[in-house]
């Protein structure tokens, strides 16, 4: 009984302060306007002084809402920030390889020193994942298996954990079974599967930009070639730019990624994801969608996947536990479509199967219902970051800077005056035990030199404050 009345009491207060949230993000609520003290809120709203001081506490830990001694509630911010969304790059019309491993490396320096403020690393910190529950179910795993799980595993992956997988299938919209599911190790494996399943060395392939620095590393070690097409911060891939593309480029595949891209974080409409499926569908050219980011929406709804509207298994979906759940596990996954006895061959000649005892685990995990708890904590704690380092840019950054209005994902993009080099700016902020990631590395064609890419996977501490405000300081001398 007291837990029904604990979880009553939690929606009620969530539902009050998502209505105030709903009002100051329409600017019903303006920046500085006074909002209704706790009394009067409980009295109008119906509710207890606890619910309404709990609605307002939500609030303010988001960053939206301040409270002044003596005075009350107020409005502090508001996710229209006042500042402008980046730009779109003119960008290079032709195909073109692919050569960033320097600049990338300079990036990745030093990930596992605790003192550096890592906002180049698009991960959750370590603090918002399911740590003891992830060892109870290796633990498990180890207990029960006959072999301490030493053997290897499927070909194709766990059973139990594909079952699993295409149990989540249904909140985007799927409808799959075990049997269309290869598990990988990570994402990236999944994307290079798919990419050798569908090209050729030489290959053209249509890519978004700016993109995942990843792919291109993927695409360079098969020897393909890109072209890049502009992506908005709102709807994502400019699917007039594609068309004109495939009539002048012989593109052999694309590889978007559709909910909420890296760096932007954009969302593509759905109505959009049928009308990409069904050019490709026409054009007979195979999609592989990267789903990485699928799970970490800040709306109501998981949105769909590309692989909804796809008829004739053209869509080669792709994700992975890494940004969700355990990124040191590397377990991925793909849903290869016609694709799929090829990827199963690739995979047994590329390094047999993936980690049995991970695997096992991850199965456990998600059978015992913990994957969805947790996936609601962590939706939470990645919208109220957003927010907070939203804010923070606002105050600290100059009053010309751009930056994007993400609804999901880990990444703020940060377009900064044309003088700004991103990649110079990253080389400062190393000297101060700040990572970045500069705009450089998110194109092959050198575009986006004053833009930078920083993660909101690290929860808000005033270490984290001082850290935005020593990058704005560091702009601002440039």
């Amino acid at each position: 009984m007291e837990t029904t009345l604990e979880l009553k009491s939690d929606h009620l207060y969530m539902e009050v302060a998502e209505r105030i949230e709903s009002l100051i993000a329409k600017e019903t609520f303006k920046v500085g306007d006074k909002l209704l003290s706790v009394r009067a809120l409980s009295k109008e709203q119906g509710i207890s002084l606890s619910t309404a001081f709990q609605a307002y506490y939500h609030l303010e830990s988001k960053g939206l809402i301040e409270a002044r001694p003596q005075s009350g509630y107020y409005v502090k911010f508001s996710p229209k920030h006042g500042m402008e969304e980046p730009t779109c790059c003119k960008l290079i019309e032709e195909v073109v390889p692919v050569s960033l491993d320097e600049m990338i490396s300079s990036v990745h320096t030093d990930l596992r020193t605790r003192s550096k403020i890592h906002f180049s690393v698009s991960t959750p910190a370590p603090s918002l994942l399911p740590t003891a529950k992830l060892n109870k179910a290796v633990i498990q795993a180890l207990r029960d298996s006959d072999d301490s799980c030493l053997n290897y595993e499927d070909f194709q992956g766990n059973v139990v954990l594909r079952q699993q997988i295409a149990k989540l299938s249904f909140n985007w919209g799927g409808v799959l079974s075990d049997d269309d599911i290869v598990i990988t190790n990570g994402c990236l494996e999944a994307l290079s599967l798919c990419l050798k399943a569908v090209t050729q060395p030489g290959d053209a392939v249509a890519i978004e930009s700016p993109t995942y620095y990843g792919i291109f590393q993927v695409m360079e070690s098969l020897g393909l070639h890109v072209v890049e097409v502009p992506s908005h911060s709102g709807d994502g891939v400019d699917l007039n730019y594609l068309e004109d593309a495939i009539s002048r480029f012989d593109i052999k595949a694309c590889l978007f990624v559709c909910n909420f891209n890296n760096p932007l974080g954009s969302l593509m409409p759905d109505e959009n994801k049928r009308q990409l499926v069904e050019l490709l569908t026409r054009k007979k050219i195979p999609l592989i969608e990267d789903d990485i980011y699928g799970e970490l929406y800040f709306g109501k709804t998981r949105p769909k996947t590309c692989k909804v509207y796809d008829k004739e298994g053209i869509v080669l979906q792709c994700g992975s536990f890494s940004k969700s759940l355990a990124p040191g596990y590397r377990i991925g996954w793909a849903v290869p479509g016609q694709y799929k006895e090829r990827i199963i061959a690739l995979k047994r000649m590329n390094n047999v199967s993936t980690n049995t005892l991970l695997q096992e685990a991850l199965s456990i995990f998600l059978q015992k219902g913990r994957y969805e708890l947790h996936l609601r904590h962590l939706r939470k704690a990645l919208h109220t970051q957003c927010l907070r380092y939203s804010q923070a840019i606002s105050e600290y950054f100059p009053e010309d800077t751009k930056v994007t209005r993400p609804q999901g994902g880990f990444s703020l993009w940060i377009e900064n005056h044309e003088k700004i080099d991103a990649f110079k700016l990253h080389k400062r902020a190393l000297k101060h035990d700040i990572g970045i990631a500069p705009g450089h590395i998110f194109s092959t064609q050198g575009q986006f030199q004053n833009y930078f890419r920083i993660s909101y996977g690290l929860p808000w501490t005033d270490h984290i404050d001082h850290g935005i405000k020593v990058l704005g300081d560091l702009i601002k001398k440039f």
